[in-house]
């Protein structure tokens, strides 16, 4: 079973839950013995500095080097470091090296190592080669051993809360669509996940987002209960004349104070790893709105450093991450492959990055929470999302991220029995992706030039777009290591003086009319640009524009019709028909919000070959309407029962996922409609 059962009542000075004892299995150390022999001789015999006199001789030093790491790791993880992850990083890697080097003094000759360097240098080859092995051999890497050190950290930070009530670990999917972890599933690509369905009584619910699919307007309702005024990833505020984006620190701390209320999921004991806002948790890492309470020293990373063997592994592994990255986009080059996205500069840095150091240290994270026997835990992986982006839906290393997210899913699911108390494991996603070639591909030419064109003597300001992961890992650098983050000049935030401005938020673009610090009716863009709306609506890549006239109200405005939002009547042919039933009603939401841009601009969307395209150079993409962009899923334990009507916002998921937590602990959350929405202030 992934989760555990819940226990049984009990009188309230008896705790019915006992959490599995970790048991000493001497095959396996016997194992890991051997295959930590066999990496240090190989790594011996290709450093020029180093020697080892024999496989015994190896035998010993693995043995002096097991034992060293058990001790010593663990009292560098509990000094208090100024800049945790970049001071943690390089204490353990200076201490894998002096390790071997008392090695090399404690086995009297059986090992010699010429220096430090040829001693940093060897273990890390030598980590490098038992984690081939392991690979080969098929060991995986969830040992007693690094759970037994994650339990004594969370005992020595606190003491464990000891209950048989069930706690909840909430794991994030960033960008899987239901139908893409359909197939996965079905293909072997989530095989953990497929067989908690198959054999231990879980169900997949899908959900349907808004209309900015995309993390930060997700994960607002999900975690806070109200994403209102977020219309999309990036948007522009006319009084102030200032870009917020869901991705920048300072930003996301405002959204999370506008929206804070009593609806935080994480409220009461929470832990928020690896989120863009907290949920109003009290135990955060690696969370952008949380990054200014973060700055000092962490001891969220304790655990990761605890394990000796951790640094120097995901130094390996990020290693191959890169290569794995190059010699995937060689080989789409060299079969021609469309749609092809932009996959050089920093970006193998970037997906080495969020699919081996932010998702170990996020599952070590949520290993130490669990441990500490935390109620409520929510944790996002953004690497399928950020694989996706470049590679494509489904593509093999795209599906190849997703496997090992679901490989670690299964290790989190195993520790669950060592726990202090009983957890079910919900996995969900914020959004999907749809994808085809982007607007710039298909046009030569970028939504901004369209509207250049298509302007009456206007300057337009495009703000560069660029990935959505980028700013959440130098953030993620930021709250670690205790740097502040560095924004970008004026131009990234600061729009006064622009006539226009045109952003992108994957195939859901923002046209901005500076002229006035408020709204502008359909009727005076007319007036104004009398090109502009027309250009727009018959471009064959544009699906639709929101406007709002200053008589009809709401409009959907395609190439050959119109849709009347807020009466539902049809000029023409429906400019919403191809997309979902609830666009309608997702595109009426969103001219509600103070911060609509003056024309909201959707991509088409080709139902038969499921693609549309984005505003910005990413052939997977979300944000907007149009295909599995929307289309995200819940899977959840079945006794967490969903009622019958269709989950539709993120905000129904924020009300779904607390009325869980609270029944699990023997309380009730009121129906959706009968909660308050919260008050955004500004």
């Amino acid at each position: 079973m992934p989760v555990s059962a819940r226990a049984p009542a009990a009188p309230a000075s008896e705790v019915a839950w006992r959490e599995e004892r970790i048991r000493f299995r001497p095959f396996h150390m016997l194992r890991t013995w051997i295959i930590s022999a066999i990496g240090l001789l190989v790594a011996a015999w290709i450093v020029p500095g180093a020697q080892i006199n024999g496989f015994l001789a190896a035998l010993l030093v693995a043995a002096v080097i097991a034992a060293l790491n058990a001790v010593l790791p663990p009292l560098i993880a509990a000094v208090r470091l100024p800049l945790t992850l970049v001071f943690g990083f390089l204490a353990i890697l200076v201490l894998d090296a002096l390790m071997l080097l008392a090695a090399d003094a404690i086995t009297d000759g059986r090992m010699s190592v010429d220096g430090f360097w040829w001693a940093l240098l060897a273990a890390f080859l030598a980590s490098a080669v038992t984690l081939v092995i392991e690979v080969v051999a098929g060991v995986d890497d969830d040992s007693e051993f690094s759970y037994r050190v994650v339990q004594r950290i969370a005992r020595r930070t606190g003491s464990p809360v000891r209950t048989d009530e069930p706690g909840i670990v909430f794991l994030e999917i960033d960008g899987l669509a239901l139908p893409v972890l359909r197939r996965a599933m079905r293909d072997g690509n989530a095989p953990h996940m497929a067989r908690w369905v198959a054999e231990d009584g879980y169900a997949l619910t899908g959900w349907e987002t808004d209309l900015s699919s995309q993390t930060g307007a997700s994960q607002a309702g999900i975690l806070l209960g109200s994403n209102v005024d977020i219309p999309a990833f990036r948007w522009v505020e006319k009084e102030t004349a200032t870009v917020l984006t869901c991705s920048a620190p300072a930003d996301c701390a405002e959204l999370e104070r506008r929206h804070a209320s009593d609806r935080g999921l994480l409220l009461d004991g929470g832990a928020s790893r690896g989120n863009l806002l907290s949920g109003q948790a009290d135990h955060v890492i690696l969370t952008v709105s949380r990054i200014e309470a973060e700055k000092r020293a962490n001891p969220g990373y304790r655990t990761f450093f605890a394990n000796g063997f951790n640094v120097t592994r995901v130094l390996v592994l990020f290693g191959w991450e890169v290569m794995l990255e190059w010699l995937a986009a060689l080989r789409a080059i060299r079969r021609d492959v469309r749609p092809r996205g932009h996959r050089g500069g920093v970006y193998p840095f970037l997906r080495a990055a969020m699919c081996v150091v932010v998702r170990d240290l996020i599952v070590q994270a949520v290993l130490t929470d669990m441990m500490a026997g935390r109620p409520a835990i929510y944790a996002t992986f953004s690497s399928y999302d950020e694989v996706a982006h470049h590679s494509g839906l489904e593509r093999a290393d795209t599906l190849e991220a997703l496997r090992k997210l679901d490989h670690q899913f299964g290790r989190i699911a195993r520790a669950t029995r060592y726990a202090p108390r009983p957890y079910e494991i919900v996995v969900l996603s914020d959004h999907g992706q749809t994808q085809g070639a982007t607007f710039k591909q298909r046009n030569g030419i970028g939504l901004d030039d369209l509207v250049r064109q298509s302007l009456e003597a206007a300057d337009v300001a495009s703000l560069a777009s660029g990935d959505e992961h980028d700013r959440a890992v130098g953030t993620a650098f930021g709250e670690a290591t205790g740097r502040p983050v560095k924004e970008k000049k004026r131009a990234k935030s600061d729009v006064s003086g622009e006539d226009v401005v045109v952003l992108a938020s994957g195939n859901l673009g923002l046209v901005y009319l500076m002229d006035e610090p408020r709204r502008l009716t359909r009727e005076e863009i007319d007036a104004r640009h009398p090109r502009l709306l027309a250009a727009l609506a018959a471009h064959p890549h544009v699906g639709w524009l929101l406007v709002r006239s200053s008589t009809h109200g709401a409009l959907a405005i395609g190439a050959e019709g119109v849709r009347h939002l807020e009466s539902g009547a049809v000029e023409g042919v429906d400019p919403l028909a191809r997309f979902s039933p609830n666009a309608a009603r997702h595109l009426l939401r969103t001219d509600g919000f103070s911060n609509v841009a003056d024309v909201m601009v959707g991509s088409f969307y080709d139902p038969d070959l499921d693609e549309g395209c984005a505003f910005e150079e990413l052939i997977s993409f979300h944000g907007g309407l149009g295909g599995p962009q929307t289309e995200a899923f819940i899977l959840h334990p079945a006794r967490l029962t969903v009622a019958d009507e269709p989950v539709v916002g993120a905000e129904a998921v924020n009300t779904l996922l607390r009325k869980w937590r609270s029944s699990l602990n023997g309380g009730a959350v009121p129906d959706a409609e009968n909660l308050p929405t919260p008050e955004v202030t500004r």
